[in-house]
C-alpha cells in the first residue's frame, strides 16, 4: 500500500524556521517524484516545490523554501525559513507518477498525497 506520511507542523513564532517530512513506503521511492502543496484557510491548494528522483529542484517562489530528499530513507524534506502568518497552512506532499517534475504545479499529475500537516504561525 502506497502511503506518504506529512510530519513536522505545529506553532512556529513569526521569523522562525521549520522542517517538514514526509516519509514514503509501499513503493519503490526513487521512481518518484514528489512535491510539496499547501493550504491555507478558505484557499485553494498551492504548490511549493518538487524534487525529482535525482534531486532536481523546483519552486514556485524563490527564497525562503528548499527541499531536499534521502532516497536511503524514503524520506522527503521541506524547510521553510522566515516563516509568515500568512504562511498557516496545511502541508501536504505527494507523489509524481514520474521521476520528473515537468508540470508539477498541476495537482492531476500526482496519483498518492499525504494526509497533511498543519503549520500555524503566530506569535
Amino acid at each position: 500500500e502506497v502511503q506518504l506520511q506529512a510530519s513536522g507542523g505545529g506553532l512556529v513564532q513569526p521569523e522562525g524556521s521549520l522542517r517538514l517530512s514526509c516519509a514514503a513506503s509501499g513503493f519503490t521511492f526513487d521512481d518518484h517524484a514528489i512535491g510539496w502543496f499547501r493550504q491555507a484557510p478558505g484557499k485553494e491548494r498551492e504548490g511549493i516545490s518538487c524534487i525529482s528522483s535525482s534531486g532536481g529542484t523546483f519552486y514556485a517562489n524563490s527564497g525562503r523554501s528548499t527541499v531536499s530528499r534521502d532516497n536511503a530513507k524514503n524520506t522527503v524534506y521541506l524547510r521553510i525559513s522566515t516563516l509568515k502568518p500568512e504562511d498557516t497552512a496545511v502541508y501536504y506532499c505527494a507523489r509524481r507518477r514520474t521521476r520528473m517534475c515537468l508540470d508539477w504545479l498541476s495537482q492531476g499529475v500526482y496519483d498518492y498525497w499525504g494526509q497533511g500537516t498543519l503549520v500555524t504561525v503566530s506569535s
